[in-house]
């Protein structure tokens, strides 16, 4: 009897819909070929949710998502709702979504395919090879900490305030999916604070420290965050699994992203809860949606992703990551990552390409 499983589908805005329509179309094959029941929902979220409902995640969409085996998200935000209330902005969808679900582990591989190493804008013996993997904790820290917000005092000044706050068993918990993680790569760990100057960070060092007394065959470091910042384009092999707060993971996996030449080529999972959301870390490109122009590889990438981590099936993740690999050897480019003497193609195409490996790669 074929495995069934429910997937929610948020295409959300600008490209979302473009790039998660190519990676549901690699879900079919997957699905067909591994003899796979997948019942797919597809709601709005962000923008697009907003315009719909006047929320940007509606009742529905987070139900939908609660309900689900995986949720496969796409992008929100854009331009034109940065006029409105911050609490009906886009992106606020996003952090509703993490902390509904309890995601609080965000894994964000930053590898280096064969036929990309010259894509990179840093110098080939600094990049080919690299694989490396960014921990970020997502539902804590200085993106959720209270009080926040915007006051005026009695002299009419105004200031804004935002508070980074950890405790023990957030920062806990996160450490041992690093932890966890390592285990099964290289078992090394650097963990980014700036313990120099922020108490809270210090404090999760301590806690990172006191984590690790379970871990002795992992090995365990310690780098301040802007030292890891100017590291990775330095030498950024030196790393296996990086663990960090949310703000600093948001930002170092951004940068982590650029050595593998193209954000257009990353993918996520955020994990911690009953069921995983999968995502590339780009963002909406409002500019360019509608062109044919966008990357879809980061969403595929998801795909395989969601598949290995909330579905269990490690193989179809394998398949996805070697028919992305077979794509890019046989000289495919999206304009992110097009280099001279490869064939641009669109969005579309590059779909197309990655169907086709799928479809005739063995099981």
């Amino acid at each position: 009897m074929s495995q069934q499983f429910n997937i929610t589908i948020l295409p959300g805005d600008g490209i979302g819909p473009e790039v998660t329509a190519q990676a549901e179309r690699v879900m079919k094959v997957l699905e067909s070929k591994l003899d796979l029941k997948l019942k797919t929902s597809e709601l709005p979220v962000g923008g697009a949710a907003y315009e719909a409902t006047g929320k940007p995640l509606p009742d529905d969409t987070l139900n939908s998502a609660k309900e689900a085996d995986a949720v496969l998200l796409g992008a929100v935000g854009g331009p034109k709702w940065e006029s409105i209330d911050f609490s009906l902005r886009p992106e606020r969808a996003l952090l509703g979504l993490r902390s509904s679900l309890g995601l609080y582990a965000n894994l964000r591989p930053a590898k280096v395919f064969d036929a990309l190493v010259d894509a990179s804008t840093l110098k080939r013996d600094v990049v080919d090879g690299l694989d490396l993997l960014v921990v970020r904790e997502l539902t804590g820290g200085i993106y959720f900490g209270q009080p926040r917000g915007v006051e005026t005092d009695a002299d009419g000044r105004r200031r804004g305030f935002n508070t980074l706050v950890y405790t023990e068993d957030e920062i806990r918990r996160i450490a041992v999916i690093a932890f966890d993680v390592a285990r099964k790569r290289n078992k090394k760990v650097c963990s980014i604070d700036k313990a120099n100057v922020l108490e809270c960070t210090g404090f999760w060092r301590e806690v990172v420290i006191e984590t690790h007394k379970d871990y002795a065959d992992v090995e365990l470091e310690h780098m301040y965050v802007d030292n890891c910042a100017m590291q990775l384009v330095r030498n950024p092999k030196q790393f296996d699994v990086i663990l960090t707060t949310n703000m600093f993971g948001d930002i170092l996996s951004d940068e982590a992203s650029m050595l593998t030449g193209s954000i257009g080529m990353l993918p996520s999972a955020s994990l911690g809860g009953k069921n995983g959301m999968y995502e590339p870390i780009h963002g909406s490109a409002p500019d360019i949606a509608g062109k044919d122009w966008a990357n879809p590889l980061a969403t595929i990438l998801s795909v395989g992703m969601m598949f290995k981590y909330s579905l269990g099936i490690e193989k179809a993740n394998t398949l996805v990551e070697n028919a992305v690999e077979a794509v890019l050897k046989l000289g495919y480019r999206t304009r992110d990552i097009m280099s001279e003497g490869q064939t641009e193609v669109g969005t579309q195409a590059m779909g197309d390409a990655v169907v086709k490996e799928l479809e005739s790669a063995e099981c």
